[in-house]
């Protein structure tokens, strides 16, 4: 029983760090196929990001209360549509990307 607990949590984690990635596809364009460049310049490199920080920075952006670097405006047009899960999803891909 105890094994199939670990193969459904692992699988779980599988799933969620590919919806993390299909995710990050949209944001590949702006921020590098793996987080390492300076968005339009302006941001951080995002690559091994603390996840909660990103969820934090995502959800600020969504709620339009964020403006860093004066991208206020476009990254809330592009977190619009994600949900908490795509979110948190995409924050813990991030955050695996290596810098």
């Amino acid at each position: 029983m105890k094994k199939i607990a670990i193969t459904m949590l692992l699988a779980g984690s599988t799933l969620l760090m590919a919806d993390g990635a299909a995710t990050f596809t949209k944001c590949a364009s702006c921020h590098g196929q793996n987080g390492e460049k300076a968005a339009l310049g302006k941001s951080a490199i995002i690559a091994g990001q603390d996840a909660a920080k990103t969820v934090e920075q995502l959800n600020g952006y969504k709620a339009g209360t964020l403006n860093q670097h004066g991208m206020g405006a476009l990254m809330k047009g592009q977190v619009a549509s994600m949900d908490d899960a795509a979110i948190k999803a995409v924050a813990d891909y991030i955050a695996t990307l290596k810098k």
